[in-house]
């Protein structure tokens, strides 16, 4: 087999039907220090005509969105042309179907937003690449080692040498392919918590309860002595139970459950089926698609969508249904400790729609992780902050008078995001002498009983640049993207992996303001 030597250049082939994009990444990967050959297609049919063409590409890049074939028809295609050939689809955040078609039938390995971020563009293209070069290498090696196998008779001397010299070089490239795969499997479960943060873009109201019904269920998921491979299909599911209401409208999703019709409850209950049938696509993924399907059973039979009742519904959607109560209960309860009418609603629901064996464990959990958030709400400090610095969910502690004199906020206040920009406008329009005056509650929202870690003494906080993250570091206030992401929880103790994401967040969707930390080292 003419395998490709070390020294040609790499062909990269980019399919799109807008002109300006290939042109563009073209010119991206021309700039860098790596030499690539890049070739060119306007639309699917002209992208196989250049496979045919050039049988030695080593990664194709398609868009999604294409007249006559899309991306993952063609990708589809050209899998059957050039197996070996790295394939990536580009594609927005409305393609999520399609994405997910390009991966499970065109075999994609990868997928990039649009618009997307040019380092990233070019380190993931190189990164494909030289996954190609390492399969081609393994293969050349390979056949190496086939034809001295073949020689051996001629090679008496020294063969047990000329073998361990070979066996070693096998096994150094089967370890750099097992590393390449680990790095393939990190990918797909950090997909799988970006599609969470496209459920949390959708709906207000779910972007801290996607990440709280996950740690709640993973726990009882181990409490319940399952094993790792069923956890980590407990944690998907807890990720993406709400993928579904992706499409139902925002008057819906803004509701509580309590205070929906039966109509919109009915259409609110299909975001279950609709999850499930989202995901069935990708083979890895069904087991937890049906565990979403059935997070709305009931364990007396009432619930939804199959009537399911008692050990008939998986443990895993009783474990995510028991979650996802705690934490949308969480929601509508006030005051500084919910947590006693949460376990009188939990009681009352057990049997009914909850799992009774499930209880003694949530109750303990549930303490570890919401008390400590709510119980320092309560000894929550006066703050003086800067407009920038306000989040919702934190209350005004004094009255806030514009330059002139006029009332701007009373005292007592829980800001909100139309509140803030009504401060915001003020100190342009009409500054106040000083700061606005807050309690601040360490939730960043003041109705969201949000998982926290549990801290046992007050650290003094203090905002650093990105640049001056250290590991160790805590986190001691959420941590939101320019256009109100949560990216970070507060408790979130820092590493090289979360230090670098922070970094990059600022690249790409930069917070208004510093990190707020503590040293770990202080306590």
């Amino acid at each position: 087999m003419d395998i490709q030597t070390e020294t040609a250049p790499h062909k990269v082939l980019l399919v799109d039907d807008e002109e300006n994009i290939t042109r563009s990444i073209a010119r991206l990967l021309m700039e860098q220090e790596v030499e690539l050959e890049v070739l060119r297609a306007a639309s699917g049919a002209e992208g196989l005509e250049r496979l045919r063409e050039h049988p030695d590409v080593a990664l194709i890049l398609s868009d999604q969105r294409m007249p006559g074939m899309s991306g993952a028809q063609f990708l589809e295609q050209a899998r059957g042309l050039v197996p070996d050939a790295v394939r990536m689809v580009l594609t927005g955040y409305a393609d999520m179907a399609a994405t997910m078609d390009a991966i499970n039938k065109g075999g994609a390995s990868r997928y990039l937003l649009k618009p997307w971020d040019d380092d990233v563009l070019v380190r993931t293209i190189q990164e494909g690449v030289q996954q190609y070069h390492l399969v081609q290498e393994n293969r050349r090696l390979t056949a190496l080692v086939e034809e001295q196998n073949r020689e051996l008779s001629a090679w008496n001397d020294n063969l047990k040498g000329r073998v361990l010299e070979q066996t070693s070089t096998i096994r150094r490239q089967n370890e750099e392919l097992k590393e390449r795969n680990r790095r393939v499997g990190h990918a797909f479960r950090e997909t799988i918590v970006a599609f969470s943060r496209l459920i949390e873009l959708h709906s207000s109201r779910l972007q801290e309860h996607t990440r709280n019904v996950t740690e709640l269920s993973v726990r009882l998921a181990r409490e319940a002595g399952l094993s790792p491979e069923e956890v980590e299909t407990v944690r998907t599911a807890a990720l993406l139970h709400d993928i579904g209401v992706i499409g139902i409208s925002q008057e819906i999703l803004q509701k509580r459950m309590s205070a929906m019709t039966r109509e919109e409850t009915g259409i609110f209950l299909q975001h279950a089926v609709r999850g499930q049938a989202t995901l069935d696509a990708v083979e890895e993924l069904r087991e937890a698609g049906v565990l979403i399907r059935h997070h709305h059973e009931r364990y007396d039979g009432a619930g939804f969508p199959d009537g399911l009742s008692g050990a008939g519904i998986p443990l895993g959607a009783r474990i995510i249904a028991m979650a996802d109560f705690v934490d949308r209960e969480l929601t509508e309860q006030r005051g500084d400790d919910p947590l006693p009418a949460l376990f009188a609603r939990i009681t009352q629901e057990l049997g009914k729609s909850l799992d009774p064996e499930l209880y003694p464990a949530a109750e303990r959990h549930v303490r570890e992780l919401y008390l400590a958030a709510y119980s320092r709400r309560a000894e929550a400090a006066e703050k003086e902050l800067r407009p920038k610095q306000l989040l919702e969910g934190m209350t005004t502690t004094r009255d806030l008078y514009s330059g002139s004199g006029a009332l701007i906020v009373e005292r007592g206040t829980v800001l909100d995001a139309g509140r803030i920009m009504a401060v915001v406008r003020s100190y342009q329009v009409d500054p106040p002498s000083g700061g606005i005056f807050v309690s601040w509650a360490p939730s960043g929202r003041a109705d969201a009983g949000s998982v926290k870690i549990a801290v046992t003494e007050a650290v003094p906080e203090r905002e650093v640049e990105p640049k001056r993250l250290k590991e160790g570091m805590r986190l001691t206030r959420n941590l939101y993207s320019g256009t109100g992401l949560l990216l970070l929880t507060e408790g979130t103790q820092l590493n090289r992996g979360s230090i670098e994401a922070v970094l990059r967040y600022y690249q790409i969707d930069p917070p208004s303001c510093g990190v707020y930390v503590a040293d770990e080292k202080a306590r």
